[in-house]
């Protein structure tokens, strides 16, 4: 299943992470991950937010610099082994991982995972010949 990533650049100073986080809080916009990959120049916010269309407007009129950007979230087995398996066939299928990240929390014996790959529907196929399936939005707690 495919949910939206919101992607929010960032400079290097303290602080900016604060408020982000705190525009979000007071809008009543929940976090269900997040990522911060950083350079010596600046840095970028991965979110998956329980409403991206609105956490996106609400950053935008605050200024930040954002991109949206589907990506694909993915329960694994909650147990030694079960992303290992999952990551050992993505390597066979040749599926390549431009990153991927945690959701907060898990349910059921599953973890979830989010991925940004070049061909999602070659990871659809891995999932499915896995036993494993993509995670609606509505299971993320995603509006």
């Amino acid at each position: 299943m495919t949910v939206h990533q919101i992607s929010v650049f960032l400079e290097n100073r303290a602080g900016q992470l604060a408020e982000i986080t705190g525009i979000l809080s007071e809008n009543h916009i929940d976090l269900r991950a997040l990522n911060i990959a950083e350079t010596a120049d600046y840095g970028v916010l991965r979110l998956i937010t329980s409403d991206a269309q609105k956490a996106s407007s609400v950053l935008l009129e605050h200024g930040f610099i954002l991109t949206m950007t589907p990506v694909t979230a993915v329960a694994v087995p909650d147990r030694p082994g079960g992303l290992s398996e999952l990551l050992r066939a993505m390597s066979e299928a040749q599926i390549d991982i431009e990153y991927m990240y945690s959701v907060f929390g898990q349910k059921n014996g599953l973890a979830y995972m989010i991925f940004r790959v070049a061909d999602a529907e070659k990871l659809d196929a891995v999932l499915a010949d896995c036993g494993l399936g993509t995670v609606s939005g509505e299971a993320l707690g995603i509006h």
